[in-house]
Formats: structure tokens, sequence, C-alpha cells
């Protein structure tokens, strides 16, 4: 049996793609306040706006490509049971290959309606201010903003719980809960953690490889050592 393998991925990974982050810049996300363009309240306040701006980050999302990292991940799945859990809502992984990713923070090719949770459509054009569901009401980008639920994290804890070897590629692990992921691991597996400027991690009892490189060069690190921990 293949041993599981559980990536937690962060906006660094596809940063190398070409993916601005808004944490790279104080706060502003491809020149908007995040709070106008990432909260129930600014979408409430100005949905022209914020339905423009993820127009604007889905047609963006058509011209980028899977970087070396998101490849590396997808080819592991030739000797691993990998598991993707990322905070990314591009299709990076995807398109990379990776059969079993969970988007813990949504996914931009999707909208869902605002009163239906679980009405949920592909949707890989414009949004517009009048595109409704079947019962009328405005459909929303598919996207968990800042102070709403993460109805996914349930089951990420439960995917990380389970697995035998975690790697943390891009992520400042400033952003909870899904920072918080990494300490559900069983204690006995190795944590890697790959990130240019990697944050400090306290009290975590595991084996832990600490790899200060962007995504695509870290991974091809890990990616050598994992050779010695197939089945």
């Amino acid at each position: 049996m293949k041993k599981k393998l559980v990536a937690l991925t962060g906006a660094g990974i596809s940063a190398e793609s070409g993916i601005q982050t808004f944490r790279d810049a104080d706060g502003l996300w491809e020149g908007h306040n995040v709070m106008d363009v990432a909260t129930p309240e600014g979408f409430h306040k100005n949905p022209e706006l914020v339905l423009d701006f993820y127009n604007q980050r889905r047609q963006q999302l058509q011209q980028v490509n899977p970087n070396r990292g998101h490849l590396i991940l997808a080819e592991l799945e030739d000797d691993f049971d990998v598991h993707i859990i990322t905070q990314n809502v591009d299709n990076l992984h995807e398109k990379a290959g990776s059969s079993k990713v969970l988007h813990l923070h949504g996914e931009l090719l999707k909208v869902r309606s605002t009163k239906n949770y679980n009405y949920i459509l592909d949707w890989h054009t414009d949004l517009n201010f009048g595109d409704v569901d079947n019962k009328g009401n405005q459909l929303r980008p598919h996207i968990v903003w800042f102070g709403e639920e993460v109805p996914a994290l349930e089951y990420a804890v439960a995917i990380v719980e389970k697995a035998d070897i975690l790697i943390i590629i891009g992520t400042s692990l400033q952003v909870y809960p899904a920072a918080s992921l990494m300490n559900f691991a069983n204690p006995d597996i190795p944590i890697y953690y790959i990130d240019p400027k990697p944050a400090q991690i306290y009290d975590l009892p595991n084996d832990l490889k600490i790899i200060a490189a962007t995504g695509s060069e870290g991974m091809k690190k890990v990616q050598k050592d994992l050779e010695k921990l197939k089945e």
C-alpha cells in the first residue's frame, strides 16, 4: 500500500506561476484593499466592484500555467497516495494533474448562490450583477471570504491525521485556521516546510525539515529525499 503524502499549499506555490498574493503588499490585492474585495461586507457594499475584481482574477487564471512545484506533486502520485489541501483558489494543482485536491478557501472557477451555500456552479467566464440561481438569487464567487467559516476544515483535519508524510509549501502560516492543520499530524511522521522566508515553527514534536526555497526548488529537493521513503 502506498504511503499517504499530504501537501498543504499556500499562495507561494502559485506566485511562481504569476499569481500575485495580497500578503506581499501590505494588505493590498492587485491594488485593492482586501477588506473591499474579500469580505461579505465589501460585497454587500459594492457587489459590482467585487464581481469585477474576481472576473479579472478569473481572466488572469486562464493565462497562467502550473510550475515545477505543482508538477512534482502530481508526479508523486506514481509512488504515494497524494492528497493536496490548498489555501489557493486557482486550479493549478488540477491542471498539473493532481487528482485529490481540497480547496479550503473556495475555487475561482466556481460560483454559488448568495442564499444557498450548496448551490454551486462551474463558471469560467465573467460573473455579472444580475446572474442568478434557479430561484432568482444573485450568484457570488465561490470563495471563503474573511469572516466566513471554512466548511472544508473538518475534512482537512481528517486527511492530515492520517498522513505518513506532510509537506507544507509556500505559506506564511499566518492564515488561520489553515495554519493550525499541521498540529493534527501524527508526531512520528516527517514534516517538510518549504518557503523562501519560512516562518518560525515552535513546539512540533515531528522531524521537521525546513527548506528555505521556492516551491519549485524545494520540491526538487524533497522529491529526491522521498525516494528512500517509498514502500
